[in-house]
C-alpha cells in the first residue's frame, strides 16, 4: 500500500497534542487582529487562544482569510516530492471557498506529479466536527486502512456527525450574518441564546432559542443524551472559547448521564471564535444522523 499523509486545516480545532500523536498535518487560516495576519497553528507559535480571546472581549474585532491556493501547492507538494499520497478532510464548502482553493492547487500539482493523488473530501463539517472525523481518520490509519477505505469511510458518516453549539453573544454572528441586527439586539436585552447545529449542507443554522446560559448548557447535554448512538463506544468532543469551567460541567455532566468512552476538551481556535465570539461551547458526536 503506497504511503499517504492525513491533512486537514486549523478550523479542525484539534488539540495539538492529538495532531501530533495521531501524525496530522494541519494547514493554517489565518486570522487578522488590529490590521496583523497570523496564522493559526495547532501550537499557537503566532497567536495565543487566551490572548485571542482576552483581545476580543475587549473590543477587537478579528477577521479571518480564507487559506489561498499557494499554501495548499507548498503543504501538498512537500509530501508528493517524497512520493506519498494526500487524503485531505477539508472545512465545509457550506462554510467557506477553502475546498475551491484546494482543488485550484490540486489541479496544478497534478500536472507536475501525475503520479500523485490529492484525494480531497468535503467534511461538511466545522470545528470539532471536522475534528472528529479527522481524528476518527488518523485512528483508521494507524490501523492499516488505506486512503480508500478512510475516504469511503468519512464520505458514508459525514451526515452522521452531530455538532450542537451555543454562543454567549449574539453580536458575534451577527457580524457574520447569522442573526439579524435587531435579533442581536433584543437577545442580548432577554439573554436569549441561540442553540445552532451544522446542516447537512455544511451550514450552520440556528435551531432554537433558549432563555438563559444554563438551560443553552443543558440543552446541549439534552441532545446528546437523545442523540448519541452507542455512547459507550464513542468519543466525545467538546469545545469551549475561553469558559472552562462551562465546559468542564459540561463534561461531567456528559459523564454522568451518557458515559462515553472517552471525552475529549479543546479550546477553540481563533479561526472559529472570530465568528462565535468568547464564551461559544459546543458538543461533537455521532448520532443516526444531523
Amino acid at each position: 500500500m503506497k504511503e499517504y499523509k492525513l491533512f486537514t486545516d486549523s478550523t479542525s480545532d484539534l488539540p495539538y497534542d492529538i495532531v501530533k500523536r495521531l501524525d496530522i498535518e494541519v494547514i493554517p487560516t489565518e486570522v487578522i487582529l488590529k490590521g496583523k495576519g497570523y496564522l493559526d497553528y495547532p501550537d499557537e507559535r503566532e497567536l495565543n487562544k487566551r490572548d485571542f480571546y482576552r483581545q476580543v472581549r475587549e473590543g477587537e474585532m478579528p477577521t479571518t482569510a480564507v487559506i489561498p491556493p499557494n499554501r495548499f501547492y507548498e503543504y501538498f507538494e512537500k509530501e508528493l516530492k517524497e512520493g506519498r499520497d494526500i487524503l485531505y478532510i477539508v472545512f465545509s464548502s457550506g462554510l467557506t471557498t477553502t475546498l475551491q482553493n484546494a482543488k485550484i492547487a490540486a489541479a496544478e500539482l497534478k500536472e507536475v506529479y501525475p503520479e500523485g493523488r490529492i484525494a480531497l473530501v468535503d467534511s461538511l463539517s466545522g470545528s470539532l466536527g471536522e475534528g472528529l472525523l479527522v481524528y476518527y481518520a488518523a485512528e483508521m490509519r494507524q490501523e492499516g486502512k488505506s486512503i480508500d477505505e478512510i475516504e469511503e469511510w468519512v464520505k458514508a458518516n459525514r451526515l452522521k456527525l452531530c455538532h450542537w453549539f451555543t454562543v454567549d453573544d449574539l453580536q458575534h454572528l451577527r457580524r457574520g450574518g447569522r442573526v439579524t441586527a435587531a435579533s442581536a439586539v433584543v437577545g442580548g436585552v432577554l439573554s436569549i441564546k441561540p442553540i445552532l447545529n451544522v446542516s447537512d449542507e455544511g451550514r450552520l443554522e440556528p435551531v432554537e432559542k433558549v432563555r438563559g446560559r444554563k438551560a443553552a448548557l443543558e440543552t446541549l447535554l439534552d441532545k446528546i443524551k437523545k442523540g448519541a448512538v452507542k455512547p459507550e463506544e464513542q468519543t466525545i468532543f467538546i469545545i469551549h472559547a475561553d469558559c472552562e469551567e462551562e465546559c468542564m460541567w459540561l463534561k461531567a455532566e456528559v459523564e454522568k448521564h451518557v458515559g462515553p468512552k472517552e471525552i475529549f476538551i479543546a479550546f477553540m481556535g481563533p479561526v472559529v471564535g472570530a465568528h462565535a465570539g468568547p464564551g461559544a461551547i459546543g458538543l461533537v458526536f455521532i448520532g443516526e444522523h444531523r
